[in-house]
């Protein structure tokens, strides 16, 4: 079965107890919960990581290769600034999709710049849970164009 992996990064572990007027009240294990759903939906297995250390991140990158066909991710506050999670992502020649709950671009101008997008293979934003939900959806389409 096919493997898409899950990294969500620092604080989306307080989901649903943390700014709740920009997040909204759903929890991370929700969204775990509506991705393996989905997954199933989609006929791939979807297995989530979520951790606060960049390297821990960028580690968990970097050995995905051999057990996944590709990363649904939301760096979090990473995205703005991690150019180790962008050159592992680079690095890791798998299909990489960035997601957040929030609109980035409608927020803090320090928020518009992404260091992920450059070497993803697209970017989802402001559709809260729907953010992850698409990005699966688009990493499995993208993947199954590339099988047929």
């Amino acid at each position: 079965m096919v493997k898409i992996l899950v990294i969500h990064g620092p604080n989306l572990d307080k989901l649903g107890q943390r700014e709740i007027d920009v997040y909204g009240k759903v929890t991370l294990a929700e969204i775990d919960s509506a991705l393996k759903k989905l997954g199933g939906e989609l006929g791939v297995q979807v297995d989530a990581f979520q951790s606060a250390g960049e390297g821990e991140i960028v580690e968990k990158i970097g050995s995905a290769a051999g057990d996944y066909a590709a990363i649904v991710m939301n760096p979090a506050a990473y995205t703005h600034y991690s150019v180790a999670i962008r050159d592992a992502v680079a690095a890791s020649h798998i299909p990489v999709v960035e997601v957040h709950l929030s609109n980035i671009y409608a927020r803090e101008e320090f928020r518009h710049k992404s260091m992920i997008a450059p070497v993803a293979v697209g970017q989802i934003s402001g559709f809260g849970i729907n953010s992850y939900l698409l990005g699966l959806r688009a990493v499995v389409a993208l993947l199954n164009k590339k099988a047929a």
